[in-house]
């Protein structure tokens, strides 16, 4: 019986080498398909970001500045109440001349999180020390049934 199972074993693992180099093609696909789809998931655990509840806490305690980083006609759709508005692709040259005060809380906002991550990059590179982005953005912050205001 031992033997058999050690022969079973050893058929097995030559048709599955067998198999791996007929279908090299196939199985790199597959790793870095696997691969890719993982990246994003580890970089968003590294830096989660805000919750709704974090950051009502922020901006009641510690009197945080909001920032959308939305376009302005997504911003006249509707934002966090006493948001200020910098597109994302201005916010390098205008952050620090809208605001001055680096040592607040700055909490960045978008639609779903994305645009505020890579804000929070830039607030940081600018010396902003508590920079937090909105995880899930404006669409956690309204599922949470939270205030918005239009302009």
């Amino acid at each position: 019986m031992h033997s058999k199972m050690t022969v079973l074993r050893q058929i097995s693992k030559a048709s599955m080498v067998s198999f791996l180099i007929d279908n090299w093609m196939l199985v790199s696909v597959a790793l870095v398909s696997g691969v890719s789809l993982l990246i994003p998931t580890l970089q968003a655990m590294g830096n989660p970001g805000l919750s709704p509840t974090q950051a009502v806490l922020l901006i009641n305690r510690e009197k945080a500045h909001i920032v959308d980083v939305r376009s302005p006609e997504e911003f006249s759709t509707g934002h966090l109440i006493g948001a200020k508005n910098i597109a994302l692709d201005t916010l390098q040259a205008s952050l620090g001349k809208t605001i001055s005060d680096k040592k607040r809380p700055l909490i960045l906002v978008c639609a779903s999180g994305m645009r505020s991550q890579k804000a929070q990059k830039i607030a940081t590179q600018l010396g902003f020390e508590q920079a937090h982005s909105l995880s899930g953005g404006l669409k956690i912050w309204q599922e949470a049934n939270l205030p918005l205001e239009k302009t």
